[in-house]
């Protein structure tokens, strides 16, 4: 096991972004998505090291927007199906964020790698 130099964001979904999930596709009854659903595929960005409350709220109110648009994105590519307004308020109604301090790699026998999701990153 080692200790990984990150803190870590575990981001999962509200009733709210559930909801606009569903209606991308009219489904009706038992098709339709629910919570539990869609917690299931809640998404992990690791962040630098965090040590006070303030300097995480501080960064995640600098970088919501790039997570905001990761967590549309990974349910509607067609970004003019999103909301039309991509803002603090949307994503407080959509996400929920829970913070941990430590990033710990369980995985001895596998070299940690990193991929860049945007050709502009790589």
């Amino acid at each position: 096991m080692r200790l990984v130099n990150r803190s870590a964001l575990s981001v999962k979904p509200t009733q709210a972004f559930v909801d606009w999930i569903n209606l991308l596709e009219a489904t009706e009854g038992e098709d339709d998505l629910n919570l539990a659903d869609v917690e299931r595929e809640s998404t992990v960005y690791l962040i630098g090291e965090m040590d006070t409350e303030e300097a995480l709220q501080a960064y995640v109110r600098e970088r919501y927007l790039d997570i905001l648009e990761s967590e549309l994105r990974a349910w509607e590519e067609d970004s003019r199906l999103w909301p039309e307004t991509l803002d603090w308020a949307l994503f407080e109604r959509f996400l929920r964020v829970e913070h941990s301090y430590l990033a710990l790699d369980l995985e001895d026998d596998e070299v940690l790698d990193a991929q860049p999701l945007d050709e502009d990153e790589a």
